[in-house]
């Protein structure tokens, strides 16, 4: 079983992060002096969007399509990064320099509208241009990520509707997911697989989420989660390779039956779920022959990307 603290973000500890140079707004800066104002937007309203890259053999892995998501959602919500794509890479570029960093290094690029001149939630109130600050950490998942799988619990909070507030903006307005997260804690569990508005299965409080029946792989409909890069490429991966894959409404009584289930994300690209609702899946903790296929598929499109 998973340890009691275990996440789908869980690290090694790595001592070098103590003294990491953090980029906020073109400067760097050392970690306890990389500070935004009370009065920013992203503080103040959770008005911003990130991204979270790795970093691989000096390489982003799958640059272009982060981009696509962050200057989308960003275009969606009328705020202006303030730089281009070659912008933003010369920054990643700098801040990866300046820390001397070039492989497992986990990224978090977050932009806000702003400092406002004035503490209400008016867009017109963020003056004086975006907030982009880039934090990386040499960053890699703890070996019992794959060893012993994430618990999930379901949960009473759902991913609501595009109109409420869509799924696929990586906003940092992340109190939803918060909310579904502690739900699970006190559930037992390490974290929350949450439902749609209509009842079927979706996705977890910070992942994608997968399973596998009778050798078929299957995922949400993508209408309510996170547009994952990680989710895509398992995806793209299992259609160029002959596994059979569906974007599925599913209810809870698949999930409970499925051999095998995992979840995908940049940081721990596939991690297998040992339990759901305290009954395990499959007879390998969420693992078996498809998810191993499926991650050493992964990860050799991860080399072969970065090389």
């Amino acid at each position: 079983m998973a340890t009691e603290h275990s996440t789908t973000h869980s690290a090694e500890e790595d001592a070098r992060n103590r003294d990491i140079l953090i980029w906020v707004n073109g400067a760097l800066k050392p970690r306890d002096q990389a500070v935004v104002s009370v009065y920013d937007s992203g503080f103040m309203l959770g008005d911003g969007m990130w991204e979270g890259m790795r970093l691989y053999n000096g390489k982003w892995a799958f640059f272009d399509e982060h981009m696509d998501r962050l200057f989308d959602s960003c275009r969606a919500v009328s705020l202006d990064i303030g730089m281009d794509r070659a912008g933003v890479l010369a920054a990643l570029t700098e801040t990866a320099q300046a820390n001397g960093m070039t492989h497992d290094v986990h990224c978090r690029l977050m932009v806000t509208r702003g400092v406002k001149v004035r503490p209400f939630q008016h867009p017109k109130l963020s003056q004086s241009g975006p907030t982009v600050v880039i934090i990386m950490e040499h960053s890699k998942p703890v070996d019992t990520l794959q060893s012993a799988g994430i618990r999930l619990a379901t949960v009473p909070q759902v991913r609501g509707l595009p109109t409420s507030q869509d799924a696929k903006y990586n906003s940092h307005s992340k109190l939803n997911c918060v909310i579904a997260c502690l739900q699970a804690e006190q559930a037992g569990a390490d974290e929350a697989l949450m439902l749609d508005p209509h009842g079927f299965v979706n996705t977890t409080n910070a992942c994608n989420f997968f399973i596998v029946r009778k050798g078929e792989v299957w995922t949400s409909t993508g209408d309510y989660c996170m547009n994952g890069v990680t989710r895509q490429k398992v995806i793209d991966l299992c259609r160029a390779n002959g596994i059979p894959v569906h974007e599925r409404n599913y209810s809870l009584v698949d999930a409970y039956g499925a051999q095998e289930a995992f979840l995908t994300g940049t940081f721990g690209a596939q991690t297998p779920v040992a339990s759901i609702d305290g009954k395990a899946i499959g007879a390998e903790g969420g693992r078996g022959p498809v998810f191993r296929r499926i991650r050493d598929l992964y990860k050799a499109l991860v080399m072969e990307s970065t090389q």
